[in-house]
């Protein structure tokens, strides 16, 4: 039997009794996943982002950043799996790290619901279905207690959500994070066409907005920067826990809540 991946790659089942993996994660939510499957055992290199379940991964080795990995450190780990993302980790370091690591399996979801399909995945490949079904489980409870919390008709608002400052980032409304929002009716607004494009603060996209949605990740924005850019633009400004909004995998399941949190709020 093989599973496929984002990029086609194709992953037969691990046997760990027979011959137990040796896996290298760059992706922070992956690495979380991997541990909320009950493989951490297996885990042995991770990023310096990977911080997520602290108590574990304190004791795997990291091999550097998402993008700045160190390829040596990781030729010595001698892994038989590295796990990577499309949007997290840069094509050539991938293709370098695969002339020496036998399965790279790459991950892509862009909506809340493609995570049951990477619980599948992951959960299979590594022979721990019972686990990933628990999960798959877990987050469709979750979803539809947040569908039974919306308001009906949903309410719509068009929202700025910025990542960087330095330049200014935003989000288009092809990545996950918009797909996160998009569920309880807050809507991207488009200001360029990269999937992460970087903009300038304008009046033309300060009347284009509702509702200005700041992220703790990946720039460290504080409350600072929410009274700053109310008085800047005039419009509403929240911070938000940016883990919940982006990092998909066994997070996904806390961030729909948290989204079901930010409704009832807003009431």
């Amino acid at each position: 039997m093989f599973l496929t991946d984002a990029v086609g790659n194709q992953h037969q089942i691990v046997n760990a009794s027979a011959s137990a993996p040796r896996i290298v994660s760059l992706v922070p939510s992956i690495t979380e996943l991997i541990c909320d499957l009950g493989l951490a055992p297996y885990l042995v290199g991770r990023t310096g982002f990977c911080i997520h379940p602290s108590e574990v991964v304190q004791h795997i080795p990291k091999i550097g950043g998402t993008k700045d990995v160190n390829i040596e450190k990781i030729r010595r780990l001698n892994a038989t799996h590295l796990l990577v993302n499309i949007d997290e980790n840069e094509k050539p370091c991938v293709e370098q790290l695969a002339e020496f690591i036998p399965h790279v399996i790459v991950t892509h979801p862009q909506t809340p619901q493609d995570n049951l399909d990477l619980f599948s995945l992951l959960g299979n490949i590594f022979n721990v279905p019972e686990r990933a079904k628990q999960l798959s489980e877990q987050f469709l409870s979750v979803q539809d207690a947040l569908q039974c919390s919306l308001p009906q008709p949903l309410i719509r608002q068009r929202v700025l959500y910025c990542i960087w400052k330095d330049p200014w980032m935003t989000v288009s409304k092809q990545t996950y994070i918009a797909a996160m929002l998009a569920q309880i009716g807050w809507d991207t607004v488009e200001v360029g066409t990269k999937r992460y494009p970087v903009f300038e603060w304008s009046q033309a996209i300060v009347d284009a907005v509702d509702l200005v949605l700041l992220s703790s990740e990946p720039y460290r924005f504080t409350e600072q920067y929410v009274d700053a850019l109310e008085q800047q633009t005039g419009k509403p400004v929240l911070l938000l826990d940016g883990e919940m909004i982006s990092w998909y995998g066994s997070r996904s399941i806390a961030g729909l809540t948290y989204l079901r949190e930010l409704v009832q709020a807003q009431r």
